[in-house]
């Protein structure tokens, strides 16, 4: 079975994320990034389906120089190739975009039997992507995989819900996103890490795809962001010492809050 498993390099949460002055896009470029931690899930979902019977896992990233740190981090993990969409054109794409960028590099990987993606990216936290790329390579959708299991020629899901639990069967080929529920990512092992180093990585730009440049990036996005102001630093807070009256100054600030 072969596998591609969609991966995104995200500004790392624990740095000073920000945006672009110069467009007011995220930066991705002076801070740290990582892949984002829900396509882990994803990339441990697939090694596991292959690793059960036989075939491959090709992980697809779009994104800048930056961004093979994410696909150094799946092929660590056992992925077999990768391939790198960038383009200076790309930069500013939002969902729709990106959708197309992902789904022509789908098309020019090959058939796969399986599209995995995460849940969303941990920077945008959207989950439209997946939707998107399944409407573009006119495959069935099973979004939100708490368990996958694939049996021939369909695929099964569990998606767990508020009140209820729902199986969702579809025919391969199919696009699936998965939850943090699915599994336990595997750390790179050192022979994982020095394997990875020998591994196929193919990069690709705009026109090795026939893709458009004026349908992606900033200038086609349907949104755009006007302005960002940095959050201020937190104030300091009042301490009040207990004299016997804690508990009423501290109801009379939580009135004066509104609190209670």
């Amino acid at each position: 079975m072969n596998i591609v498993v969609c991966v995104k390099y995200v500004p790392d949460a624990q740095s000073d994320r920000t945006f672009n002055d110069s467009d007011n896009t995220t930066d991705r470029v002076g801070v740290d990034g990582l892949l984002s931690e829900l396509d882990e899930y994803a990339v441990e979902e697939a090694l596991k389906i292959v690793e059960a019977g036989e075939g491959e896992v090709t992980v697809l990233t779009v994104g800048p120089d930056q961004a093979a740190d994410a696909l150094k981090k799946a092929l660590q993990m056992g992925a077999h190739k990768a391939v790198h969409v960038k383009d200076d054109a790309i930069h500013g794409s939002d969902s729709v975009a990106t959708s197309l960028v992902l789904a022509e590099a789908v098309k020019k990987i090959g058939s796969p039997d399986l599209v995995i993606t995460g849940m969303a990216s941990t920077d945008g936290t959207m989950s439209v992507v997946p939707a998107m790329l399944a409407e573009r390579l006119g495959l069935p959708q099973v979004t939100f995989a708490s368990e996958l299991t694939v049996d021939g020629s369909t695929v099964t899901i569990r998606r767990d819900g508020d009140a209820a639990s729902e199986t969702i069967v579809a025919s391969l080929p199919a696009l699936v996103s998965v939850t943090d529920q699915i599994n336990e990512p595997r750390y790179p092992s050192f022979k994982g890490i020095m394997a990875a180093k020998k591994k196929p990585v193919e990069e690709w730009s705009l026109a090795d795809l026939g893709v458009d440049a004026s349908l992606v990036g900033l200038e086609a996005a349907w949104t755009k962001v006007e302005s960002f102001t940095k959050r201020p630093p937190r104030e300091q807070g009042q301490i009040v010492t207990d004299e016997g009256d804690g508990g009423t100054k501290l109801a009379e600030f939580l009135s004066a809050q509104k609190f209670v």
